[in-house]
């Protein structure tokens, strides 16, 4: 018998169904070709494959919705984290005119200044105003002296002998204090350690 008489009046596979459902595919096809088939069986599998193709479709859409959406996020996120970058240090740097301030008055002050007692008083309200201001803003000194040498906090820049044997591997002398923000080391402090 001629293939073509056999598969007169048995439905064709849609090959775009048949690329992207191939088990359904492959089974409503073993079907047509079955001479003993029911045509109700053949409808139910055509149904399931065209239903099958549709959720495919459908989770397609939703899949390449929320990879654009994911891109814009992401973008977006980029662009205010480059802002936050850029204009971060505003705040602290508004912060620091007062202080530049008053150390302009100080030094209009120490040209009619008589003792140097009053100059040096205006300096240390000055330097305890920025002390105050770096700690409200998370930066606090580093205490180091008489503390063992930690490398993740000092930078030993001098060796010398210690004066006592509980002072080996400690530190002598700080010659920089270091600092910390937010407890994370902004500036490490050099100093000479005890052998």
């Amino acid at each position: 018998m001629d293939k073509n008489k056999k598969q007169a009046g048995k439905p064709e596979i849609n090959s775009e169904i048949q690329d992207n459902s191939p088990e359904i595919a492959d089974e409503l096809e073993d079907v047509v070709d079955n001479p003993e088939t029911e045509p109700d069986e053949v409808d139910t599998l055509t149904e399931q494959l065209e239903a099958t193709q549709a959720a495919l479709d459908k989770e397609k859409k939703e899949y390449l919705f929320l990879m654009a959406e994911f891109d814009n996020y992401r973008k977006r996120v980029t662009k205010e984290k480059a802002e936050i970058i850029r204009n971060g240090a505003e705040k602290v740097l508004a912060g620091l005119l007062p202080i530049v301030d008053d150390f302009e008055r100080g030094l209009k002050a120490t040209k009619e200044a008589d003792s140097a007692d009053s100059v040096r008083e205006g300096m240390e309200l000055i330097y305890n105003k920025l002390i105050k201001f770096l700690e409200s803003n998370g930066v606090k000194a580093m205490d180091s002296t008489g503390k063992d040498f930690d490398p993740d906090l000092h930078e030993a820049i001098a060796t010398i002998p210690a004066p006592a044997e509980d002072l080996k591997g400690k530190v002598i002398d700080t010659t920089q204090t270091g600092y910390t923000i937010n407890d994370k080391v902004l500036r490490h402090a050099k100093v000479a350690v005890g052998e």
